[in-house]
């Protein structure tokens, strides 16, 4: 009871000690509270005024392989530096030697992004960063920051095999070739994509960071920030191990990199038990390209000729063969295959090889009968289209016999049509091709077939700039978007003509004997094709073909980047455009359709199954879904150094991708260093101040918040 009442007495007094303070106190307290909301409500309106955040730009990211890492990456907080736009060489001179105010973030000009200019910028502590902007058009004298000899030291020649062709000793398939993506940049490089943005930044410069009358700019100045900090360093020995480490001993383990991965696509002509066998006297031909590009931006790949040209075909080629009545009875099976990661060093074609090794894959290399893969056919001078052939194994007397046969029925397949395959010489080596990764573990006839016949056609091999219009891809103005997708550009007709020439060639090598005039492939699918995988993947027939709960892979700009996470975007496309075209729609329903081994007649052990979308009904938002079956199937493409935990091979590829925090760039108007140390000082003398007045009040408290007696009260 005494308690309770000491209780209620306090009470009381806290009201009437709450009752007798001054009216000041409340105004001040209820302007606090106001402040605070505000603070709560408007919490990054200061940020947004002071930072214009760059919204569409691509980072160069770090790569590692068992012995390097290459790319670029920032500090851990960021990197920051004033900004100069280098739009001619002799602007480098203010970054490098007369600017006052570094570091510097360049803004360079496209045509200057070339190896000469990066490696000045490299060696000098004045560089803080670096902003690409896009050239357009294309740089006329070709850009290409690939190696002069792509994969080099990963196919078929060696000191051991046809040493002579080693390291391009006998061609340099990409003379263009700079080799920057290979380089390593301790500061970030940031492409940027939108030309608005790229003004809103030369803006920026020409009011605050132009040089005037000869003497630097006066403060505010525009700067820039670039975020890009890499976790893996020096190599993917070192990346993985500690990794593995971390996964091991962590709770919460923190990986620091991730191998390129992703799937190979393949589907054949006569249906075949994917989880069984092939018999052993069954033979099979199979044909190859790569999907896979890659430029010195991370997921930048357009890779229009380097592989949509070849991989569009490769499509078109499956899609007129399925048409022919007879395939069934075909001696030889055919093999459609299409191989992820071979811009790094063949993951894709050495995985499926080393599967085939193990008898982890329905195919043994026993069965294969020949190879014939499509590599960059686009950019074909007077319609010639070149035969590449192994001239090492082709000393084996039945190997050389099997070759001969198989360009024979090329160049009489090609006989009427518009085009002209001629033979790149016996002398002459493979270019860099996936057939090199089977020819290492058997002696194979094949053919390589391609636009060069020695130095590549392609001047933006592995870049930007391997864009639709760098294979003359060009639409009449004013098309709708589902005008352009139906439209049969010259670029598409070129690529049927060169499908049609494969596909009866193909016929004939299987065992073909029917007339082969009427295969035929159709200019109207492969335009259909190369505007999707090159303009636009987000169009009405890619709709209709995927599943409903992939449709988020269709974004606006395709890219062709083999990644980590998989699969990515072009390895779902070329699946469901592959059963697009080979497939059968079958009357399931969509319960059997996802459940095929319930229904019996459903030959899954021979069958893929797949419920899409469907197209829209006509004036309706609504879509007509349906089941296709066919022989599609995935495999994996992770390279086996990473299942053999062998990171320093030099057998297989072992490219590995950092992992990083947040990549994100912004620009600002930042203060000068004096003024900058003046807000410091005064920030620090009012926070001292303020700690003294503080003490000094709390210390006289009793006497400036003393509460005057009440006069009636009765004291005890």
């Amino acid at each position: 009871a005494g308690r309770g009442w000491g209780s209620r007495g306090m009470e009381a007094a806290a009201g009437s000690c709450r009752a007798r303070l001054p009216a000041w106190w409340g105004l001040l307290r209820g302007l606090l509270l106001a402040v605070l909301a505000a603070g709560s409500c408007q919490g990054n309106s200061v940020e947004r005024k002071i930072y214009i955040p760059l919204n569409k730009t691509a980072p160069c990211v770090r790569l590692l392989n068992a012995t390097h890492q290459i790319g670029c990456q920032s500090s851990i907080s960021g990197d920051t530096g004033v900004i100069h736009v280098v739009e001619k060489e002799e602007d480098l001179n203010w970054v490098l030697v007369d600017g006052p105010h570094p570091p510097y973030m360049i803004l360079l000009d496209g045509n200057l992004f070339n190896r000469r200019v990066m490696l000045q910028l490299k060696g000098t502590s004045r560089v803080s960063g670096l902003a690409v902007a896009i050239s357009k058009p294309s740089p006329p004298q070709g850009f290409s920051p690939g190696l002069k000899c792509p994969n080099d030291g990963f196919g078929v020649y060696s000191k051991d095999y046809g040493p002579q062709f080693a390291h391009c000793n006998k061609t340099v398939w990409n003379p263009v070739g700079s080799g920057l993506s290979y380089e390593d940049f301790d500061f970030p490089i940031f492409l940027l994509e939108d030309a608005n943005e790229t003004q809103v930044i030369k803006q920026c410069y020409q009011d605050h960071n132009v040089p005037r009358d000869g003497s630097g700019p006066e403060y505010p100045l525009c700067a820039m920030q670039l975020f890009s900090h890499m976790h893996a360093v020096t190599s993917t020995v070192t990346c993985m191990r500690r990794s593995s480490l971390q996964s091991t001993f962590s709770i919460n383990p923190e990986v620091v990199c991730d191998p390129l991965l992703d799937y190979n696509v393949w589907s054949t002509l006569q249906p075949i038990n994917s989880s069984g066998k092939v018999d052993p006297e069954k033979e099979v031909i199979i044909v190859a390209t790569r999907i896979d590009s890659h430029s010195f931006f991370w997921n930048i790949a357009p890779g229009a000729e380097s592989a949509v040209s070849s991989f569009v075909t490769h499509l078109a080629v499956a899609e007129a063969l399925h048409k022919v009545s007879d395939v069934h009875l075909l001696r030889r099976n055919i093999m459609f295959t299409f191989f992820q990661g071979e811009t790094f060093d063949y993951i894709g074609s050495s995985r499926m090889v080393y599967d085939m090794e193990k008898d982890k894959f329905p195919v043994r290399l026993d069965n294969i009968h020949s190879f014939v893969e499509l590599n960059q056919v686009a950019l074909r001078n007077d319609s010639i289209l070149w035969m590449h052939t192994d001239p090492v194994s082709r000393m084996n007397e039945s190997v050389e016999v099997q070759v001969r046969n198989l360009l024979d029925i090329l160049i009489n397949s090609s006989m009427g049509a518009n085009v002209t395959l001629q033979e790149a010489g016996y002398s002459q080596p493979l270019p860099p091709s996936s057939f090199q990764r089977f020819l290492r573990a058997r002696h194979i006839p094949g053919v390589v077939l391609t636009d060069h016949k020695t130095a590549f056609q392609n001047r933006y091999y592995q870049s930007m700039y391997d864009t639709p219009e760098n294979i003359w891809m060009q639409y009449p103005e004013g098309l709708s978007p589902e005008e352009i997708l139906e439209y049969v550009t010259d670029t598409a007709k070129s690529l049927a003509e060169v499908a049609t020439v494969v596909a009866r060639a193909l016929y004939q090598l299987a065992g073909g004997a029917n007339n082969t005039s009427a295969i035929q492939a159709d200019p109207k699918t492969v335009s259909r094709m190369l505007y999707g995988f090159l303009i636009k993947m987000n169009n009405s027939w890619f709709q209709s073909i995927i599943k409903p709960d992939i449709k988020g892979i269709l974004g606006d700009v395709p890219q062709h980047y083999v990644a980590v996470s998989s699969p990515v975007n072009t390895t779902y496309l070329v699946q469901y455009v592959l059963a697009n075209l080979t497939g059968t729609v079958v009357n399931f329903t969509k319960e059997e359709c996802l459940n095929p081994e319930k229904t019996p007649s459903s030959e899954k052990e021979l069958y893929e199954y797949a419920w899409v979308q469907g197209s829209l009904e006509p004036n309706s938002t609504s879509r007509v879904p349906y089941c296709v079956r066919s022989t599609v199937h995935l495999s994996k493409a992770l390279s086996p150094a990473f299942e053999l935990r062998q990171w320093g091979s030099t057998e297989y590829s072992t490219w590995t991708e950092s992992r990083w925090k947040e990549i994100r760039a912004r620009i600002f108007l930042v203060a000068s260093k004096e003024l900058e140390i003046i807000t410091l000082v005064v920030g620090i003398t009012i926070l001292i101040f303020s700690l003294i007045a503080t003490y000094f009040i709390n210390a006289k408290a009793d006497v400036l918040f003393s509460i005057p007696r009440d006069p009636g009260a009765v004291a005890y």
